[in-house]
């Protein structure tokens, strides 16, 4: 007769490994742990216990269909779920009565052309959605192509960094930076071209915006480090994130360039900067 050890051994091997996968799907980026008893029965646990060793099992992916795309950097997935590109922004197109910004549409094609009957995986971010309930995520094709990424390449997209989700944050700047160099999309259009500091107007500026200036002064209130450029304009950066930046006394004197959106109060204008890729040191 035909042992029956080796098949029920291998069937329970494999019945362990198909429970370990699930687990892992419920519980995607904790840690497991494998031990043998005294008997060599294998055990796992997300605890780790005496002589357990960690293993690592990749559960996979999941790859879904685009359903909307709605501008350059937000799109709906085939489950319903709003999809904010992490770590980029592109110029907003015409909604709610807002006129469509200079690139916002060619941004939006350009998303369409490159997704079409494409499907993509979501790398979320450490923050999963912002205050508007979309989910905050980095996307990735079939072929491994990382689409926040690409827009930046393509200077479809500027960069739009929110702490606690720096992830990929280096290849972001290398990429805008020789886009911005090679003078693609938004880095070529003059509607993004640097102002001046002292050349702001009543009128502020609309949409994202880059401003140059040298930073005469710095203070404290209890949540932010202000950088003064003049009696009108000034950055603040939140403490929270300060230990991102190099030490803030060093702007003092020098030539600067923000990037970001204006805020207004009275006839004072500010920019919340919420990481360094966002303050460029242009000169002393």
């Amino acid at each position: 007769m035909r042992d029956k050890k080796p098949l029920a051994t291998h069937c329970l091997k494999l019945i362990g490994t198909l429970l370990i996968s699930l687990y892992l799907s419920a519980c995607a980026n904790a840690d497991i742990f494998e031990w043998k008893d005294d008997k060599g029965g294998e055990h796992y646990s997300d605890r780790n216990q005496d002589h357990a060793k960690p293993i690592h099992i990749n559960p996979g992916y999941g790859f879904y269909s685009i359903k909307t795309i709605y501008d350059g950097d937000t799109v709906q997935l085939e489950d319903g779920r709003k999809i904010r590109l992490l770590g980029i922004n592109t110029p907003e197109i015409e909604h709610r009565g807002k006129p469509t910004e200079a690139g916002g549409e060619a941004a939006k094609t350009w998303l369409i052309n490159k997704l079409q009957n494409s499907k993509v995986r979501l790398e979320i971010g450490v923050e999963k959605t912002d205050k508007y309930g979309r989910t905050l995520a980095h996307l990735f094709t079939e072929t491994k192509e990382h689409i926040n990424l690409s827009l930046v390449k393509a200077g479809m997209a500027t960069l739009s960094i929110y702490p606690p989700n720096l992830k990929y944050v280096d290849e972001l700047q290398a990429a805008e930076n020789q886009a911005q160099k090679n003078k693609l999309g938004l880095w070529n259009r003059p509607e993004y071209a640097p102002i001046a500091v002292n050349q702001l107007t009543d009128a502020g500026h609309a949409g994202w915006t880059r401003l140059v200036g040298k930073v005469t002064a710095i203070h404290n209130s209890e949540r932010f480090v202000y950088l003064s450029f003049s009696n009108r304009f000034e950055v603040r950066i939140d403490k929270d994130w300060l230990s991102l930046f190099p030490d803030v006394n060093s702007y003092v004197g020098k030539t600067v360039e923000v990037r970001g959106w204006l805020n207004r109060n009275k006839d004072q204008f500010s920019m919340l900067i919420r990481h360094p890729v966002a303050l460029i040191v242009l000169s002393d």
